[in-house]
């Protein structure tokens, strides 16, 4: 089936959370919690090393809507219920439908950090990939120094199958990084 043509929800919510897909206008959110989040996000992502702009960011947010229609990455921004407030992003950036399988990728807004509402929204998303979706796979990469994301898949349970070492160099390019690689799998037959 062309993934284009999968139902895929554009809403999920959680017990304190509202995941929803990126939207033209969002961009403004967005960039507010990466500049608060700078110095935090800078060690383990690309995207931060030159720090956006406004319109950056807004540029990144309607492609992401148009990747999420697409099907070719489902991203999320999380807002808390109670008042709409931004508070991070997640979302499957490597998919095989084939499969199928996913891989979540996150990143938190230091403003809402220590709170858990990461560690909820990835847990609502691989609940959705491996019950609603069919997944077989879902599976979580991180830089095997990044202690707080490592945190959440072991958190929830994920299994870490191996690390990759060697495998990656640091976002500012001066290193050789080893890769974590967590996943939890839908039992064969399930």
């Amino acid at each position: 089936m062309n993934p284009v043509m999968r139902d895929v929800k554009t809403h999920i919510e959680t017990e304190r959370l509202i995941l929803k897909m990126p939207e033209p206008g969002d961009g403004t959110a967005v960039n507010a919690a990466i500049q608060r989040s700078v110095n935090e996000l800078k060690p383990w992502l690309g995207f931060v090393q030159e720090t956006p702009t406004v319109e950056d960011t807004e540029s990144n947010a309607r492609e992401a809507h148009a990747k999420f229609l697409l099907r070719q990455n489902l991203r999320y921004l999380v807002f808390l219920k109670e008042d709409r407030t931004f508070v991070g992003s997640t979302g499957f950036h490597r998919m095989d439908w084939d499969v199928p399988k996913f891989e979540l990728g996150y990143w938190m807004d230091t403003a809402h950090s220590g709170k858990g509402y990461m560690r909820e929204a990835v847990e609502a998303l691989t609940a959705y990939a491996l019950n609603d979706l069919g997944g077989a796979r879902v599976e979580i990469r991180c830089e095997s120094e990044n202690k707080r994301s490592r945190a959440i898949p072991e958190s929830l349970g994920f299994e870490l199958e191996g690390t990759l070492r060697n495998d990656d160099l640091s976002v500012d390019g001066k290193r050789l990084t080893d890769t974590c690689i967590y996943a939890k799998v839908r039992e064969k037959g399930a």
